[in-house]
Parts: C-alpha cells; sequence; structure tokens
C-alpha cells in the first residue's frame, strides 16, 4: 500500500488545514469551540484529519485559524499525541465573518508566513471521510499536477448543495458547477486539494487579479478556466461536509456513536 511505501517522512508535501471559520449555524456548539474540535465518538474532528495526513506520511502540518479560536486550537496542539514533525496553529488575526481572510486568503497568509517552497496539500477541517488519501496522493504523484479528492454523492437533488466537478474520461477536470439549481453531474469536489510547488505560486496571481478569497474551490476553478492541467481523485466510503447539526449527527453516527439527538445538540 501507498501509506507503507511513505511511511517515515519521506515525502516533501506539506500539509495547510483550513480551519479559520466561525461556525455560526452550529451556534450554541460552536459559540466558543471551534466546530473541527467538536468531538465524533469519542475524539476531536482534528484528530481524524490528522490521522489522515500522517498515514501519507505528512510531517509538517500548519493549521490556520482566527484570533477567537487560536487558543483552543493552541491548547489541542499542545497535547496532539499523534507522530509529526511540526504541528504549528497559525492565528490569521481575524475575528468575525466580517473580516476573515477567506480560504484562499488564509492559505497566501500560511505561504507568507512560514515561506513555503514544496509541494502542498490544502484540506478543509471540517472533512470527515473514512479512506485514506492514498488514492489523491497517488495520482498527483503520477500526474504531476493538481489534484481535487472528489466523491460523488449520487443524488441530484443533494448535489445542489456542493461544488461539483466535470471530468474528462482521462480524469482531468473540464469544468465546475458552483451549488447549480439544475446539476448535470453528481461528482461533488472535497475541500481538500493536492497542488504541485509549481502551482503554488498561482494562489498570489489569482488573488492579485481581483478573484474571490473566499471558497478553496474557486483556485482550481480559476486554474481550469486557464486551462491548466487539473485531475479528480473520485472515493468511494463514507464523506460528511459538516456545516449543520444534521450533517454532524449523521457523521457520529457513522462513525460510532447512538441515536445521537439532534434537538439536544441545537441546544449545546
Amino acid at each position: 500500500m501507498l501509506e507503507d511505501k511513505i511511511k517515515g517522512g519521506l515525502i516533501k508535501i506539506k500539509a495547510i488545514v483550513l480551519a479559520a471559520g466561525y461556525a455560526t449555524r452550529l451556534y450554541p456548539l460552536t459559540r466558543d469551540t471551534p466546530k473541527p474540535l467538536l468531538e465524533v465518538n469519542g475524539k476531536p474532528m482534528m484528530d481524524y484529519i490528522m490521522e489522515k495526513l500522517e498515514g501519507i506520511g505528512v510531517t509538517d502540518v500548519f493549521v490556520v485559524t482566527n484570533s477567537k479560536f487560536y487558543k483552543p486550537f493552541k491548547a489541542w496542539a499542545d497535547n496532539y499525541k499523534g507522530h509529526v514533525d511540526n504541528l504549528d496553529v497559525i492565528d490569521d488575526g481575524t475575528t468575525s465573518n466580517e473580516d476573515r481572510l477567506g480560504a484562499i486568503g488564509d492559505m497566501k497568509y500560511v505561504l507568507d508566513e512560514k515561506g513555503i517552497n514544496d509541494d502542498l496539500l490544502v484540506i478543509g477541517a471540517d472533512n470527515l471521510f473514512d479512506f485514506s488519501l492514498g488514492k489523491a496522493y497517488g495520482l498527483f504523484k503520477e500526474v504531476g499536477e493538481p489534484v481535487v479528492m472528489a466523491y460523488d454523492v449520487k443524488d441530484y437533488t443533494l448535489a445542489r448543495q456542493y461544488g461539483l466537478l466535470e471530468v474528462s474520461s482521462e480524469g482531468r477536470i473540464t469544468g465546475f458547477q458552483e451549488k447549480p439549481e439544475n446539476p448535470t453531474t453528481t461528482l461533488a469536489s472535497m475541500c481538500a486539494y493536492f497542488y504541485p510547488k509549481k502551482t503554488v505560486p498561482l494562489i498570489y496571481k489569482y488573488l492579485k487579479e481581483g478573484n474571490k478569497p473566499d471558497s478553496p474551490g474557486n483556485f482550481p476553478a480559476w486554474l481550469v478556466k486557464e486551462n491548466l492541467p487539473v485531475y479528480a481523485a473520485v472515493h468511494e466510503g463514507k464523506w460528511f461536509d459538516i456545516g449543520s447539526f444534521e450533517s454532524l449527527k449523521a457523521a457520529k453516527e457513522a462513525f460510532g456513536e447512538e441515536n445521537v439527538d439532534v434537538e439536544a445538540l441545537k441546544k449545546g
């Protein structure tokens, strides 16, 4: 397996974990606790993300958050018992939805702060899934181009909630649909992206041109519009994009909790 071949820090890729949101839709649960530190079957969602990163040998992880949640994330990192050489929590200096940098703005912030000049994995901290990053990483090493992790939600009504991918028979992404009213595909873009070193400077060009800094999927969509190659790695298994009490309940139950009460969650 890929994970067995690349253990021991043999890869050069660095990881940025996007965790600077305020998750106001999950209040009061997230009033004082950041969404990625909410527990699913006895451990924070962040622990699941870290396990996936460690599974492909990532040793340098940069968790970017905001001023409101910096201390909880720092406390979590200080007590993390995993096996990474460098786990760094970065405060982007924002305090609310009104002054947030946006996901792509946060990516640039970390690049500037840490001087990253390597292959890059960017992943959302509220992604919860039960499959490995190995398939996407394997494709990334094979093609040497950006790779977007993808998941077929297999339901056109549900697909309206996601950024969707149009993909050629060779696996190259040919188009993006952002939460369309009438989807022509059910292949959703996960918030997990592999970028080769050569692509990382284009984040600066993207922002300099005045493009939106918020949704992380806007950057690979822009790469496709620029006729640059971007590929999709399609996964099967369980995947939850946790943004509501209902999706949190579904994730908790899928990962081993029983009879989760949504009304109890809403009460905090």
